[in-house]
């Protein structure tokens, strides 16, 4: 039987009641101190019925992401469903071993002792969702949450209100709202909430509002995941499978139109094989979306932009790499009325173009060419440290100095996008591009504390050095302290 909808968003602000948002949040707090002695079959129990409750609004999903942005309904089973589904199955799977407690030696100064690390729930957390894939990024750290023992409240994007709807109902189907709720709103409900004291929160979104949050957070001292995205490069080398490349960056790039954090940004492809590698994009695009223009703006497989707004700063950030020199290589049909941008290839691009320092988060690619390797090192070590770093190259010994070189959130060698489905990776940025790691155990330890628990046995080691502190003592606390100088066996 369905559970109550609360009733808590004004229909004429489209934002939800801050008085409800602080009831719901307090009401919370008995559950999740009720849920720190929740068993591994509790939680997997929270899990099963999350999944039931999505798979019998499968059509429903498929109509709402058709609505807020014409997403195919492959699209969304391939990025939407099997990413939170294959989550839940992996948590269902290794659930019990991560929540084991889990006991670490003891050291020198130490000796005597028991110590072992629980993982117990944070507690109340929250989950900020973005717009560009609505379900994973709102429910798929839900599902960690879950398993790690947590309340939560969720507040996905204003931008997907279709998606939220159906979402608000799952979640009301299979939660009471002092277990997980979810609410709706813009910047007005993302700021009552942020001025909660949760226990721990979890954010998907832009760098620049990640810094709005970590500041908000920081008021209450809250722990924070932040997954925040940049400008991933590709390095195509002169080595690498060219006809294998330029499929799987153009599958990357485009699918969800470009509006992926970890889509490639930008390539850096060696001058002896960009004419082919440029070749074999265009083959490839053509063969997916249609050889004409019209076939392509026509055809069913080709998300749109979000929307105008979306829409005219990605044709702003085209025209003035255009202006400033920039080719197109294919594409670069624009119709703001209906949120269309034609799959771009572009080349020439100035350095000072507003291009090749704006994340581009949409369906426009700058091709650029390279010589030397060590320049396109520096360039990407110049930038803040991306989300994604993607290699194309068969020279392992290359491939391994340009992971020592460069900084990045993770890294895919020879394909891209795909390390985000590797349940066993963790998924996460570094500095500008993220703080924390998402996915599987990483996820589960996100929304979990590491608790340490040292337990004494009845001969006490540390007894020895306790005041007063006698010639023998004194001579037994440097023998410690000098033994601690000895290699390790």
């Amino acid at each position: 039987m369905n559970r109550p909808m609360m009733h808590v968003v004004d229909h004429q602000t489209g934002e939800s009641d801050p008085a409800e948002i602080r009831r719901v949040f307090d009401a919370q707090l008995a559950t999740a101190l009720a849920w720190r002695e929740s068993t591994v079959a509790e939680r997997i129990a929270r899990l099963k019925k999350l999944r039931e409750a999505m798979l019998a609004r499968r059509e429903d999903f498929y109509a709402a992401f058709a609505k807020d942005y014409r997403k195919p309904s492959a699209e969304v089973e391939g990025t939407e469903f099997m990413p939170v589904l294959d989550e839940i199955r992996h948590a269902i799977a290794n659930l019990k071993k991560w929540a084991q407690p889990r006991r670490v030696s003891a050291t020198v100064t130490t000796m005597g002792t028991q110590a072992w690390i629980e993982y117990q729930p944070r507690g109340r957390v929250l989950i900020v969702a973005p717009w560009n894939f609505p379900l994973n990024l709102c429910f798929g750290p839900l599902v960690s949450a879950l398993a790690a023992g947590n309340t939560a409240i969720l507040k996905p994007s204003e931008m997907t209100p279709a998606v939220s709807a159906v979402m608000a109902e799952v979640i009301a189907k299979v939660f009471s709202p002092n277990e997980v709720a979810l609410f709706e709103g813009s910047l007005p409900t993302s700021t009552a909430l942020l001025e909660l004291p949760f226990d721990h929160i979890f954010f998907t979104g832009s760098p620049a509002v990640g810094k709005v949050v970590m500041a908000a957070a920081a008021k209450h001292l809250t722990s924070v995941t932040l997954e925040l995205g940049g400008k991933s490069p590709v390095i195509v080398d002169e080595t690498a499978n060219i006809k294998l490349a330029a499929e799987t960056l153009m599958w990357g790039k485009f699918t969800n139109c470009g509006q992926i954090c970890v889509a490639p940004d930008h390539l850096y492809v060696h001058e002896s094989v960009k004419d082919r590698f440029v070749a074999e994009c265009r083959k490839a695009l053509e063969a997916r979306y249609g050889n004409t223009a019209q076939a392509q703006r026509s055809s069913p497989d080709l998300t749109r932009v979000i929307n105008q707004r979306h829409t005219q700063r990605i044709a702003g950030l085209l025209d003035d790499a255009r202006q400033k020199g920039a080719r197109v290589l294919m594409g670069g049909e624009v119709d703001v009325s209906s949120c269309y941008i034609a799959p771009t290839l572009i080349d020439q691009v100035a350095p000072d173009a507003s291009i090749m320092s704006e994340e581009i988060f949409g369906p426009v690619l700058p091709v650029l060419s390279y010589r030397n390797l060590d320049d396109v090192v520096r360039e990407i070590n110049a930038q803040p440290k991306p989300l994604a770093l993607y290699i194309f190259s068969t020279d392992n010994a290359r491939t391994r100095r340009i992971l020592a070189q460069t900084s990045s959130g993770g890294v895919a060698i020879n394909h891209c996008v795909l390390h985000y489905a590797h349940g066993n990776l963790p998924f996460g940025g570094v500095n500008n591009s993220g703080i924390g790691s998402a996915h599987g155990e990483f996820g589960f330890k996100a929304f979990s504390h590491e608790r340490a628990v040292l337990k004494s046995g009845p001969i006490m080691v540390a007894k020895l050095f306790f005041p007063p502190y006698t010639g023998f003592k004194q001579k037994l606390i440097r023998w410690t302290v000098d033994s601690l100088r000895l290699p390790s066996l």
